[in-house]
């Protein structure tokens, strides 16, 4: 079985136990551990140069390559691999090493023993669905990306208002002003849009919320559309050019002669679950929600 491990971004000291420590155990259990090749040096760092038994592999291949993918980090890691996957992607287990992991459904005390189970089998897993982001000229489409949590229209001027049209399957919806929108998905509702004031959306709602950004008025509101539908925004022409942010990983500019649409794809990524945690222990545990103050 090829196992391949992603890394947090830039970490050494962090993986300098666990890491050798993983690699042996999935070794002994005959299965093949490999890295992405652009971190070779950073995995014999790690590995403190005893990079024997360790193979690797071009990023493109991750899906071809791979029986089970292991991501090492915290969410932004995890995104990461999903936001690359496509309909060839093998299951995905989420370990966290970092602070608040929500969607990474283990810690690394946990590590070993649920790993044992997953690769005798016995393990479920959960789809998440991915987004699709493209940015038109008139007809011609000029970016194609997409999102796991959310996508971010906003402008770098510092405290600079801005105004957007917002339309849901062709029907308008509103005139937006304000520092600007995030259209998140069920999963990404815990993340910005939730800082922004939008509300939690349980995993499993096939739903997008429209999320403002500091609205300049008080009548626009947090907004819960269908996933089936397709959103298009446009930016006024006096307030080009505009921020699109994915993830909070991939940035573009867009300007005020082009659009972004905005709609669910047909694919989704693996991911597998903790059965011992729930949607809701989580909530609790990640953000104290609706924790008793007696």
């Amino acid at each position: 079985m090829n196992i391949t491990i992603v890394l947090k971004p830039k970490v050494v000291s962090d993986f300098s136990n666990i890491l050798p420590n993983l690699v042996d155990w999935l070794r002994r259990r005959k299965c093949n551990p490999q890295f992405f090749s652009f971190e070779e040096e950073r995995v014999s760092k790690i590995f403190k140069g005893k990079l024997k038994n360790i193979s690797f592999i071009e990023e493109k291949d991750l899906s071809n390559s791979s029986d089970l993918i292991i991501s090492m980090g915290g969410d932004g890691t995890l995104i990461g691999v999903c936001r690359s996957a496509n309909r060839n992607t093998p299951p995905i287990f989420g370990v966290n090493l970092g602070r608040l992991g929500f969607i990474t459904e283990f810690n690394k005390v946990e590590l070993f023993d649920e790993l044992s189970k997953v690769l005798k089998g016995d393990y479920v897993t959960r789809n998440l669905s991915i987004y699709n982001v493209e940015v038109m000229s008139s007809d011609k489409r000029v970016f194609k990306g997409h999102f796991v949590n959310d996508a971010v229209v906003n402008k770098n001027d510092i405290s600079r208002m801005f105004t957007l049209s917002v339309e849901v399957d062709e029907d308008h919806v509103y005139d937006l002003s304000g520092d600007g929108i995030i259209i998140s998905s069920p999963t990404g509702s815990t993340a910005y849009s939730l800082a922004a004031g939008g509300p939690i959306i349980h995993s499993s709602v096939n739903g997008m919320v429209l999320t403002p950004i500091c609205a300049h008025s008080l009548t626009h509101r947090p907004l819960v559309i269908p996933d089936r539908s397709i959103v298009k925004i446009k930016v006024d022409r006096r307030n080009s050019p505009i921020n699109l942010t994915l993830d909070g990983q991939q940035n573009i500019t867009v300007d005020s002669l082009q659009s972004i649409h905005i709609k669910r794809s047909s694919l989704k990524v693996k991911l597998i679950e903790n059965t011992d945690r729930s949607y809701f222990l989580t909530l609790k545990e990640k953000f104290t929600h609706g924790k008793r103050n007696y």
